[in-house]
């Protein structure tokens, strides 16, 4: 590169850096900053010498170490650079160690395998994004590929997945995993691994076939249950990541989301699941635009930062203050823009 290009695209950096900072909300407000900090420094404490995290009762342990290594990479640290370089190293070394020779990133005897397969696959591919050494970066590559189809195996008839792949749970299949797979699956496409446009295309078909006549997505296509405000949101996040913005299907299930997921809070989203729709309904938000952005964080945003303990962790929910203040932290830091997955 010559010293004119080299000079530009040094100016051009130091532009978008200023922009971003105008834009994001954590850069602008030293308490939003502050309690970052104080979240990702309370994970760095609960992080177990092996590298994984983990919810109560010792449970989900991948799942539980995507998340809050994820939550890292959003701070801006890498497996090389950072204030928590080592803890995403350390993170990235379990999840690589927990690859099975089938493809599968887990415990094959835990009853909820595909959550922790569809977040380590998110994960491992934003950081193999920016994995530079040759060594390192073929094993992500190596493991990624057969996670990736893995997940097309345990992909059920119906276009779903499971909490277990499709032969191990007799071809039952449910919205919120399926969705944990397809964000997988388009952060490890976004990075280069090959992933067939056929398997997210069912995918896709089987979250349409879930929703209902007002717009809401239910919990499964067999067993039904009614549209679900967490798992509307999460489908809507999931059709942006496609670039799915102006799509009447994405509009329907907007306009849905918009009457119950927010700003009207409805009260069945407080059953354990407010965390899980805002993690995704934040993603959407963020997308939307600087000016829906800022009112949906100035709301759920302080919302967050009130219901934070001294310790900097989120204690609310039944599966663990890992979980809860990984989520937290993550949606708190969204207009970084760091990961490809989040960004506009």
């Amino acid at each position: 590169m010559s010293l004119s290009a080299r000079l530009l695209a040094g100016v051009l950096a130091v532009l978008c850096v200023a922009g971003s900072a105008a834009a994001d909300p954590v850069r602008r407000d030293p308490k939003v900053a502050g309690s970052v900090r104080k979240s990702l420094d309370w994970l760095v404490s609960q992080q177990r010498r092996q590298g994984y995290w983990e919810a109560n009762g010792s449970q989900y342990r991948v799942a539980m170490t995507a998340l809050a290594a994820n939550a890292m990479l959003c701070e801006g640290s890498t497996t090389t650079q950072g204030r928590y370089s080592k803890n995403i190293r350390n993170a990235v070394d379990y999840l690589l160690s927990m690859s099975r020779p089938g493809g599968l990133i887990g415990y094959q005897n835990d009853y909820h395998y595909m959550y922790g397969h569809g977040f380590s696959m998110l994960f491992l591919a934003s950081v193999y994004g920016e994995e530079e050494d040759a060594e390192r970066r073929a094993e992500l590559r190596r493991v990624l590929t057969k996670a990736v189809e893995f997940c097309a195996a345990a992909q059920t008839s119906a276009g779903g997945w499971g909490y277990v792949s499709a032969k191990d749970g007799s071809d039952f299949d449910e919205g919120s995993t399926c969705i944990t797979q397809v964000q997988g699956l388009r952060a490890c496409r976004n990075a280069g691994i090959p992933v067939s446009k056929e398997i997210i295309d069912r995918a896709v078909v089987y979250i349409q076939k879930c929703t209902t006549s007002e717009g809401g997505v239910q919990y499964s296509l067999k067993s039904g249950g009614g549209s679900r405000p967490p798992i509307t949101a999460a489908a809507v996040a999931c059709l942006f990541n496609s670039g799915q913005y102006e799509s009447e299907y994405a509009k329907r299930l907007l306009a849905y989301c918009d009457k119950h997921v927010w700003p009207s809070q409805a009260a069945e989203l407080y059953g354990g699941h407010w965390h899980y729709t805002h993690y995704y309904f934040a993603q959407v938000m963020y997308r939307r635009g600087e000016e829906q952005w800022r009112k949906y964080f100035d709301d759920v945003g302080q919302q967050i930062l009130r219901s934070q303990s001294s310790s900097g962790a989120w204690t609310q929910g039944y599966i663990g203050p890992v979980y809860v203040t990984a989520i937290n932290a993550t949606i708190l830091q969204l207009g970084h823009g760091y990961l490809p997955i989040y960004q506009r």
